[in-house]
């Protein structure tokens, strides 16, 4: 599967990538693009097309979780600060809904005021759920992408609407 932003080309990483991903992002940063995907959690390569080809700035992917769909985003320290994140974040938000995912989750680490900006200029709020894994503390965001539906009446508002 391939995206296109206004700036941003997300396309699935390859085999043959894996020097530049690795030089460019890290070694971490190319074993979680390149884990397995599927048809509904789908792994991109975030990259800046230029008059050489493209260059890879970072990763975001969908991963299945308990009770909904996880996404994580990381972008190379030399490319932050320019909207990337924002960029890809908002790019993948309509498909993962096409893809019938009604919940996202993202758990930023809590010492990165940068990726909780990303999720809050996205629509992600905090569910005030804090987690220590592997000595990092996170907190949990979530973003409800389809309608709460309550009741008859806001079904059929829902159907109206449609």
């Amino acid at each position: 599967m391939f995206m296109r932003s206004e700036r941003l080309f997300l396309r699935p990483t390859w085999p043959e990538d894996r020097a530049e991903v690795e030089t460019a992002l890290g070694a971490q940063t190319y074993r979680l693009a390149a884990l397995p995907a599927t048809p509904r959690h789908p792994r991109f390569l975030i990259t800046l097309p230029d008059h050489s080809g493209a260059r890879a700035v970072g990763v975001i992917a969908l991963w299945p979780c308990a009770d909904a769909c996880q996404i994580g985003i990381w972008v190379a320290p030399h490319c932050r600060g320019r909207g990337f994140a924002t960029e890809a974040m908002r790019a993948v938000l309509p498909l993962a809904r096409t893809l019938g995912h009604c919940r996202l989750i993202a758990t930023p680490p809590t010492d990165c005021p940068a990726s909780r900006a990303v999720l809050a200029r996205s629509g992600f709020v905090s569910t005030g759920q804090l987690r220590l894994r592997d000595g990092v503390a996170s907190e949990t965001y979530a973003l409800h992408l389809c309608p709460q539906v309550s009741g008859p009446a806001d079904r059929d508002a829902l159907m109206r609407a449609a």
